[in-house]
């Protein structure tokens, strides 16, 4: 429950220090004093968006501190382990403190226990602490959204619905690999060409550099008169047995100085040198000789050497690559092939895989609704007998659920309609068709105080939930919110004394100007000064004996 609750420069508030108690506390107040800037300052702390309007004239930052008691609060207690965020203070071990600070800067920030946090978490807190029950919120209870989830938190449905969520989310996964393969698939025309294309490659047969061995004895054939003529002059120079020939003037010459070694031995070298180029001049003859034997003129193997390089370089226009890479880009298209035959089985799978999923998803969606009808049933007859209670006698209330298969949808396949009847003989029509004002915001807080007896959220607060609805109504909505404050710590904003003499306890807001600056405070009333107030809440500024004996009879002890 909700102990204590500081506020500093937010909005119109300078300074606030309150502290709470358990059961029914209303706050009442003039109109426009502020009666829900606490209500507002509280939701800052449990992860509302901030705004820099809340920041107080003048001041530099907004900053909201609130003290929950986790007494018996023990899924608040394991949400704070599971975090690693309970107090350091073993005196407040049963304890826990949201702040929230805001700055002209535009920068917010949470914390719990003293350790900074993301909104996130303070929404998750948040939701174990408290539900706020808005003025506007009998507006959301005409959308089917939020009348399925009144359903779900009525039934407790949180396993239900998780098992729902995690077997959409395991179709949503296998459904979006199977969209991404088919997405990056070929089109069937582009699976055709590159079938063809393969076709053609692997006809063709080339294998790794035998472009360049093809284009290197094309060119060595294409030349070989050139070639011969080359080789046979220089075998006549250098061996054709005659005197003047290189290896004969070089044979001859080594002789000479061989004979002139007696006379000077540094001939040597020069001996040795020459006598080498003989050898070498020798083995450089043979292989020309060799060459020039194996040189074959084979004018049939040309021509089909020649039409091979012709199509490979025809192939390699086509592909728009150099010839040389020819066989890079056949080994390319080939994995590119069988890349695409491996994403065919593996979309198989997929497919197999999703329809598994989807089997799964439809039988966790079907138990959900088969509980959610049985709920159904229940909430339906609490609600109708609730709303006669509430001055609605002959008020019908009816939940209709049907299914809707053609879409998977995280929240199952239930489609919701509230639908009521307001008077006897009437048919049963949406609530969105055929409510009132007043009779939206009877039927709103019946589902809230029905909700209530099946949740257990410590604190609960409704923000001028009475809107529409006066008199003898006003005393029954009065009793019941009392009743519930028996259970659970309850809050109400309200105008009606009929709602506030309800209270185990009421706070009154109260604003003051000097003409430069306006401030907002709160405070708790002692038994007269409740008289005082419900008197003025029945008759306005002018208050009687009466007025004064009329609150005493509304005032709950």
């Amino acid at each position: 429950m909700l102990i204590q609750l500081t506020i500093r420069h937010f909005a119109i508030v300078n300074f606030l220090e309150l502290e709470f108690k358990k059961g029914m506390t209303t706050i009442t107040g003039e109109t426009g004093a502020g009666k829900s800037i606490a209500i507002d300052a509280l939701g800052l702390c449990l992860g509302d968006r901030a705004d820099l309007l809340m920041i107080g004239n003048g001041a530099d930052r907004a900053e909201v501190n609130a003290r929950f008691s986790l007494q018996e609060n023990h899924q608040a207690q394991d949400w704070l382990k599971k975090n690693d965020l309970q107090s350091d203070n073993k005196d407040e071990v049963h304890e826990c403190i949201l702040r929230r600070v805001i700055t002209k800067e535009g920068r917010s920030r949470g914390y719990i226990n003293s350790t900074p946090v993301t909104l996130m978490q303070l929404k998750e807190l948040g939701q174990l602490l408290v539900s706020i029950h808005s003025q506007h919120a009998q507006q959301n209870l005409l959308k089917n959204d939020i009348q399925l989830s009144i359903i779900d938190e009525y039934a407790d449905h949180n396993t239900l619905l998780q098992k729902v969520k995690n077997a959409f989310h395991d179709w949503s996964l296998l459904n979006k690999q199977r969209i991404q393969m088919f997405n990056q698939q070929k089109t069937q025309a582009s699976k055709q060409l590159l079938e063809y294309q393969l076709e053609e490659l692997d006809a063709f047969a080339l294998s790794a550099g035998e472009f360049q061995k093809i284009e290197q004895e094309h060119k060595r054939l294409a030349n070989s008169d050139a070639l011969l003529e080359t080789c046979r002059l220089a075998l006549n120079l250098l061996t054709d047995g005659e005197d003047h020939d290189v290896l004969t003037i070089l044979r001859k010459n080594v002789l000479a100085l061989e004979c002139q070694l007696d006379n000077d031995q540094s001939l040597h070298s020069i001996i040795t040198l020459l006598q080498e180029a003989v050898i070498q001049i020798e083995e450089a003859s043979n292989e020309l000789r060799q060459f020039n034997e194996n040189l074959e003129l084979d004018p049939q193997h040309f021509q089909l050497l020649e039409l091979r390089m012709s199509e490979a370089l025809a192939l390699a226009r086509k592909h728009q690559v150099l010839p040389e890479l020819l066989f890079e880009e056949h080994q390319r298209l080939a994995n590119e092939y069988k890349a695409l035959n491996n994403d065919q089985v593996q979309i198989e799978k997929l497919t197999k895989d999703l329809a598994l999923a989807r089997d799964n998803y439809f039988k966790e969606a079907q138990k959900l609704s088969t509980s959610r009808r049985r709920y159904a049933k229940t909430l339906s007859h609490k609600i109708t007998k609730s709303i006669r209670q509430l001055n609605m006698q002959d008020g019908q209330f009816h939940v209709e659920l049907t299914h809707d298969n053609s879409a998977l949808c995280p929240i199952g396949i239930d489609v919701v309609k509230f639908k009521v009847s307001a008077n006897a003989g009437q048919e049963l029509q949406e609530i969105k068709k055929v409510a009132s004002g007043g009779e939206l915001s009877r039927i709103s807080l019946a589902i809230e105080v029905i909700i209530s007896n099946s949740v257990a959220t410590p604190t609960r607060i409704f923000d001028e939930v009475d809107m529409g609805i006066s008199g003898e109504t006003a005393a029954i909505v009065g009793k019941l919110l009392r009743s519930l404050g028996e259970k659970t710590q309850i809050f109400c904003v309200t105008h009606l004394a009929q709602v506030a003499g309800n209270g185990h306890q009421q706070m009154f807001v109260h604003k003051q100007s000097d003409g430069r600056t306006t401030n907002t405070s709160m405070y708790e009333l002692d038994h007269k000064a409740r008289l005082h107030e419900l008197a003025r809440l029945l008759s306005g500024d002018t208050i009687t004996a009466t007025t004064l004996a009329n609150a005493q009879e509304l005032l709950v002890k």
